[in-house]
């Protein structure tokens, strides 16, 4: 990264001053060595750089515009593009230039990993572009390659490797049923609505737990992406960042399927902007640089939205702030990086000084840790009441029990609200109605009896019309001397549309064999099924509401390490 920071000051100074390497008298021309040694001496003093630093700096930044140069030329006339490696340390040729492969983009990625691992002595790669691993068995240019892409090599070590490609297919389709069963499941929880006592569901609720009301169609796609997310963070955790991206990125699409207003008053898209972010951090994608900083803005503009400017409206829900600071330690760590790596080390400080006060205040004293786990409370729970409390532990201990009395409150109600709910079930069922219908009536009527009954009795009366049709249409049939079986059967395959009914008949001359309806045994099988799927992605889902607060910050602390170590070593002016 200290070699990024540089090229980027210095590609500043050269814009500043109109200076293009690519032409003479910085190439092609025999005083360019001259030139070239002029130029470092006259930059080092003002970035407080060796000059043989800042020179070699300047070579590479030359050599990358003229090759630049020569792949656009190559492309236009051949559609041979030019790509930019980023391989693995330890395996460039030379650290101070950047390596290159000349491909056609409509080839297979199995054969530029095979040109790369024979060029490099790689046995065994992965490609990532912007954060997303790419599939072998595609072209480049159908998973957004272009020319000049730079693509990241990633090195897996032989232990960690199944040593078939087969095998290496199987990873692959595990992770896409990983992400279909993901889907499946919430799909399938999305379209419950309570209407089955025996079926779990879920229901989107405010920050103080009360239900929110929400049209169905959106409330679908909010339960997929916070499915999506959910499962998401549950791979973060156990460092499987490859595939917890691509979790996340579903759970991005579904989000813009959400109305504004809705996003806007909660903060759930504004942390997975965040975690998409630390997960490219995590697999060293910088070329994702430009995807990471709109991102992170989104992030920030959805806090202050959500919070208030000062978090004021955050205050005025939960009481206190705390807990949610680490969101902006974050935030905060991830911009002063990706503004280091863009060559503004002025606005890293600033935002790593930012950084350190909140760390100070959000790291724990172990002897506080120690007492509230002696009094019971679970580490989550002390973690976060520390937070709370701004690290007071007289305070935490009273928070944590009103928490848990609060928690509790919230649970008796729902026990009270569902009982309830199932007397009124029970007294529609009584006037011959089933539970399933009653129970979706009442659904439909917002828990009003009145309106649910109502509901009731038009559905009745809808189908007994309907009933009537059919019979209806069912004589008319008989008139034109069919059977009643066949007629019925002939009804409906076409919908209840007498004369398609008549023709088809008529076709097949008044012999008609109807698709077998599925077996009992299949149609259970499909239950278990959806059953499976549903308690799967159920597991994902933390049973503690703040778990996305619940961060140890050892991940952010090894961070604020490296920023430090970087931003000390050359306190340079910002360009």
């Amino acid at each position: 990264m200290e070699e990024q920071n540089l090229e980027v000051k210095l590609k500043q100074m050269l814009k500043e001053e109109k200076i293009q390497l690519w032409n003479p008298p910085f190439s092609d021309d025999e005083s360019s060595l001259h030139h070239m040694q002029a130029l470092s001496e006259r930059f080092a003093p003002l970035l407080r750089l060796q000059v043989q630093k800042v020179g070699g700096a300047l070579e590479a930044i030359r050599l990358q515009a003229v090759t630049r140069g020569k792949g656009n030329k190559t492309y236009r006339e051949t559609g041979v593009a030019t790509l930019e490696l980023l391989l693995p340390r330890g395996c460039r040729k030379d650290a101070k230039t950047k390596s290159h492969l000349e491909t056609r983009l409509d080839v297979l990625v199995q054969e530029v990993m095979d040109r790369i691992g024979e060029e490099f002595g790689l046995k065994y790669i992965k490609l990532i572009l912007n954060g997303k691993t790419l599939s072998v068995d595609q072209p480049l240019d159908q998973q957004g390659v272009k020319n000049h892409s730079k693509m990241m090599v990633l090195k897996v070590s032989d232990a960690d490797w199944k040593l078939h490609l087969s095998e290496e297919e199987e990873m692959k389709k595990n992770q896409n049923e990983s992400l279909q069963r993901t889907q499946k499941g919430f799909q399938i929880l999305s379209e419950r609505d309570g209407s089955e006592d025996s079926s779990p569901f879920l229901e989107i609720a405010d920050q103080r737990g009360n239900p929110l009301k929400i049209p169905p169609e959106e409330k679908k796609a909010l339960i997929l992406a916070m499915g999506f997310h959910e499962k998401g963070r549950s791979l973060m955790k156990k460092k499987q960042f490859d595939n917890a991206l691509c979790h996340l990125l579903q759970a991005d699409q579904q989000f813009s399927r959400c109305g504004s207003s809705l996003l806007a008053s909660v903060d759930n898209f504004s942390v997975l902007q965040l975690d998409v972010v630390w997960c490219y951090r995590a697999l060293e994608a910088l070329s994702c640089l430009d995807d990471g900083r709109s991102r992170l803005q989104r992030a920030e503009d959805g806090f202050l939205r959500c919070y208030g400017e000062r978090q004021q409206r955050l205050l005025m829900i939960k009481g206190n702030t705390g807990r949610e600071e680490v969101l902006f330690l974050r935030l905060y760590l991830l911009q002063s990086l990706l503004s280091y790596i863009e060559g503004n080390d002025a606005q890293a400080r600033q935002q790593l000084s930012k950084v350190e006060a909140l760390y100070s205040r959000l790291c724990l004293d172990s002897d506080k840790m120690a007492q509230l786990l002696s009094l019971g409370f679970t580490e989550r729970e002390a973690r976060l009441g520390l937070r709370a409390c701004e690290g007071d532990l007289q305070q935490a201990a009273v928070h944590i029990s009103n928490q848990r009395q609060e928690r509790e409150e919230l649970k008796q109600r729902e026990r009270k609200r569902r009982s309830r709910r199932s007397e009124v079930i029970t007294t529609l069922t009584e006037l011959g109605y089933s539970r399933r219908d009653a129970a979706r009536a009442l659904q439909h009527a917002d828990g009003d009896v009145d309106r649910a009954y109502a509901i009731l009795l038009d559905s009745t009366g809808s189908a007994q019309t309907s009933r009537d049709d059919t019979e209806g249409s069912i004589e008319q049939l008989l008139y034109l001397g069919f059977q009643r079986d066949v007629s019925e059967a002939a009804l409906r395959m076409t919908g209840g549309d007498v004369q398609s009914a008549a023709q088809l008949l008529l076709d097949q001359q008044g012999v008609l064999v109807e698709p077998s309806p599925e077996e009992p045994s299949t149609s259970s099988s499909t239950s278990t099924e959806d059953s499976d799927l549903v308690n799967e992605v159920l597991e994902d889902i933390s049973r503690h509401e703040e778990d996305y607060l619940d961060l140890t910050l050892e991940e952010e602390s090894e961070l604020i390490t490296t920023m430090k170590g970087y931003l000390s070593r050359g306190h340079t002016h910002p360009v």
